[in-house]
């Protein structure tokens, strides 16, 4: 049924993975810096984050991958030669493309954690600063806990809006699941078969990740809701 073609298709499949899991680990390092900033008190930090959420949460994140992957590069190659170096540098799809989706939903993920730390009850750090815990530990033992919790359900539409996203790096050549689909397609003349199959792909692996994500609400959320109670 799939001519030869369903070992290709995997292998797509666990690049795009890899694209997905190593992104959103840029882009929660790149969140949390950004609400850092933007809830620091001091003025042009907090400036820089904002803007850095505002401009790139403006901009489609087609014309951000193209921008950044083309302009990039450019911008790479003509730097190196200042430094001696006189051979083209080709940018890696797959590190092009970590870097990119990293950066742009970063962004997202600023907004989220920002949130989720001014939801939290000032008094509750105020209080473990007076029983005597550095400010590190409220940090790590107060803060921290209860911003994952708050922070899940934004977590989850991001990360399943970037699983999505992942597709658009095939343009710029990355042989992800969208990219070998389209080829195995195209070599069988039957592209709806392919397409169709990199959807399921696709919602397989956005519909595993919510089972993940809400057992892990739940599991997060088991102490609040007793209290509720």
């Amino acid at each position: 049924m799939l001519d030869g073609y369903g070992s290709t298709i995997l292998d797509g499949t666990w690049l795009t993975l890899q694209l997905a899991l190593l992104s959103m680990t840029v882009a929660v390092l790149l969140g949390l810096i950004g609400a850092a900033c933007r809830l620091s008190p001091l003025k042009w930090l907090s400036l820089l984050g904002e803007t850095y959420a505002t401009v790139i949460r403006g901009i489609p994140d087609y014309v951000l991958i193209l921008l950044i992957f083309y302009g990039g590069q450019d911008m790479v190659n003509r730097i190196v030669p200042l430094f001696g170096y006189d051979e083209y540098i080709d940018i890696n799809p797959f590190v092009a493309g970590v870097g990119t989706l990293g950066f742009i939903y970063g962004a997202y993920l600023s907004e989220t954690f920002r949130g989720a730390f001014m939801a939290i009850p000032k008094g509750q750090a105020e209080a473990g600063l007076a029983y005597g815990m550095g400010g590190m530990r409220v940090f790590l033992r107060i803060l921290v806990p209860q911003m994952i919790r708050l922070a899940i359900p934004g977590f989850t539409n991001n990360w399943l809006v970037l699983i999505k996203a992942t597709a658009l790096i095939s343009l710029v050549g990355l042989q992800d699941v969208m990219f070998r689909a389209k080829g195995a397609g195209d070599a069988t003349r039957e592209p709806f078969t392919y397409i169709l199959m990199a959807a399921g792909i696709y919602l397989a692996i956005t519909s595993v990740s919510l089972l993940v994500l809400r057992y892990l609400e739940r599991r997060y959320s088991a102490g609040v809701k007793a209290m509720e109670i």
